[in-house]
């Protein structure tokens, strides 16, 4: 299955300080076609109004990744984590038995653009925790670097699930390849740009459900940023 998916058939809410666009069902967004893809459960692109976010709310069983795009994101959280996200870093909370936090633009002049991912855990109540790591754009130009994973191989933060994320830039000649592991399915979204994916153009928005490939091959790209997920 090689099954692209365009960025306008995407969910999409705009509240006016929160700009969102949903690839999976989400809040007031149903799509049976597109609950979930293996444990992949929320990939959001949002852009949130200078000085405006989402107050204190609770969530749990599910692990958070965050992946700011442009813009500084402060997050406060109930167990006792306050820090400023920036593009390039990745933050990871896991949910588990229940967690209350908050997320605001740091700014009170420019938007905030970000991704927002939940992914399904392996168990249900474990204890909550967080992490955050820094990944630089030469870390991630011209190949797929991994910023999360269920081991923390590599420097990645530490995800609970059969599940694993890289990261990705590339613009003119640069090209990768991920070789899929039996048995895997591989999500690819693209954050911003263009590039080309098993020959098939996608643009910013766009993302590709894969299974049943040995190989992901990454070409073409203009300014493009991507995540690859490996998912059960």
């Amino acid at each position: 299955m090689f099954e692209i998916r365009r960025s306008a058939e995407r969910g999409h809410a705009n509240h006016g300080w929160l700009d969102s666009f949903h690839s999976f069902s989400f809040a007031d967004y149903f799509d049976e076609n597109h609950m979930q893809f293996g444990p992949l459960r929320v990939i959001n692109e949002d852009v949130i109004a200078a000085g405006r976010g989402f107050g204190t709310h609770g969530h749990r069983d599910m692990e958070i990744v965050t992946y700011v795009l442009d813009g500084a994101l402060s997050h406060r959280d109930s167990m006792g984590n306050g820090s400023t996200i920036r593009p390039g870093d990745v933050q990871r909370m896991s949910a588990g038995t229940g967690v209350m936090h908050s997320e605001f633009n740091a700014s009170k002049e420019d938007p905030l653009h970000l991704l927002q991912i939940w992914i399904l855990p392996k168990r249900r109540n474990d204890p909550p925790g967080y992490e955050e790591k820094r990944f630089t754009n030469e870390d991630k130009r011209g190949q797929l670097r991994l910023v999360a994973s269920p081991d923390g191989r590599d420097g990645s933060v530490t995800i609970h699930s059969d599940a694993s994320i890289h990261a990705g830039l590339f613009d003119g000649d640069e090209r990768a390849e991920f070789a899929v592991p039996a048995g895997r399915r591989v999500y690819l979204h693209v954050a911003r740009g263009a590039l080309t994916v098993n020959g098939q153009t996608l643009e910013h928005g766009d993302a590709v459900m894969i299974s049943d490939e040995s190989k992901v091959t990454l070409t073409d790209g203009h300014a493009a940023e991507v995540l690859l997920f490996d998912l059960a």
